[in-house]
């Protein structure tokens, strides 16, 4: 019978103090934290009332229902009083360096996962003090006193644990796992709640019985390698509180991509250009959440009888803007017309990534 991953009780592994930190509605919060006139309103930023997508939702947004990759059109829908505004990238990074500074105060093993979210070790940290949680409390104060913007924190001993902790009470929250509360919260705590474990998993599990961390935690590794293959040896260690990642300092993203499937399939080149522009959005917010930039483009096409072809640009240098990456994108999406099928779904990634913009990047007008 398979085993599953070795446990802190079969060998002498050393206890580690992770915090979580993710800012509240982060670039919704920059907005209404500028302009006055917006703390208090439903706020969306990015898209517009008739087209694109929602890039963030504040909290007064979210209680109709508002949320972030939402169409514009749906969350106008949700929420008549919607205002939308438009991102202002440049700023969000700069707050986010901020924030940066603030983590390497404490410690130097800092893993981003994008603008307005990281996970710290602070096993040993910088400035001496005695818990993970009044490390996690000053970090929040300090924030709050640079920025003016309020981050909620997890804390506990590994990287699952943490990312579930700082998503607990949201917004405004500290939030504590202690190695004996652990394995107990995860077998009480929601399959959704799950960190990786999106809505098409989550729906997987529920289809075979497993609505809660207890549930998965009694499914043995065999059934779960069945169902879910190469994830189920991670499914098995967080249903018991066990998650051995460490916090890495450099860590390589090697591609960023969305695609979307339509509810009616089309031929027409204008059709398709249109539907590609919410695709576009995403891709691109993803890029500068996560300062990234990429020197290949990929387009994916997927037709009615489902086959799937791709074509792809490589550049001298990093694509600059969101109006390159499109420009880029309907370059690659007339390469296939004349079309003999219609299609059903299409997709952008771009890869050959690299942290930031570099020195030159590739803009509307430059030759490819």
């Amino acid at each position: 019978m398979p085993k599953g991953p070795a446990t802190a009780t079969d060998r002498a592994v050393p206890i580690r103090k992770i915090i979580h930190i993710d800012m509240d509605a982060f670039y919704a919060s920059v907005e209404q934290r500028d302009d006055p006139a917006l703390r208090g309103r439903p706020l969306a930023v990015g898209g517009s009332r008739e087209r694109g997508v929602v890039a963030a939702a504040s909290y007064e947004a979210r209680v109709f229902g508002v949320r972030s990759a939402m169409p514009s059109v749906t969350a106008r829908r949700l929420c008549p009083d919607l205002v939308f505004v438009k991102p202002r990238f440049e700023v969000y990074k700069a707050v986010s360096a901020e924030i940066q500074a603030v983590f390497a105060e404490h410690t130097p093993l800092v893993e981003p996962v994008s603008l307005d979210e990281a996970y710290l070790d602070v096993t040993e940290n910088l400035q001496g003090l005695a818990t993970a949680t009044e490390v996690a409390r000053a970090i929040r104060a300090e924030i709050l006193t640079r920025t003016g913007l309020v981050a909620s924190a997890g804390v506990s001993y590994n990287k699952f644990l943490a990312k579930v902790a700082s998503d607990f009470r949201k917004p405004d929250a500290l939030f504590v796992i202690t190695p004996a509360m652990g394995p107990a919260f995860v077998e009480a705590l929601p399959i959704g709640r799950f960190h990786g474990v999106g809505p098409v998993t989550e729906a997987k599990m529920k289809q075979v019985g497993i609505l809660t961390g207890g549930d998965l935690k009694a499914r043995s590794l065999a059934d779960l390698q069945a169902v879910f293959g190469s994830s189920s040896g991670y499914y098995y260690g967080v249903a018991r509180g066990i998650d051995e990642r460490p916090v890495r300092a450099h860590r390589i993203r090697k591609s960023v991509g969305a695609e979307s499937t339509f509810s009616e399939d089309t031929t027409e080149f204008a059709v398709l250009v249109e539907r590609l522009q919410p695709i576009l959005d995403k891709v691109w917010a993803a890029c500068v959440n996560k300062d990234v930039s990429g020197r290949t483009a990929t387009l994916k096409v997927k037709f009615s009888d489902f086959e799937q072809i791709t074509r792809a640009r490589s550049l001298r240098m990093p694509v600059g803007s969101r109006e390159a990456l499109a420009q880029i994108s309907v370059g690659l999406l007339r390469d296939v017309f004349p079309l003999r099928r219609s299609v059903r779904l299409i997709g952008v990634s771009l890869s050959g990534l690299q942290h930031g913009a570099g020195e030159e990047s590739y803009q509307l007008g430059l030759g490819i």
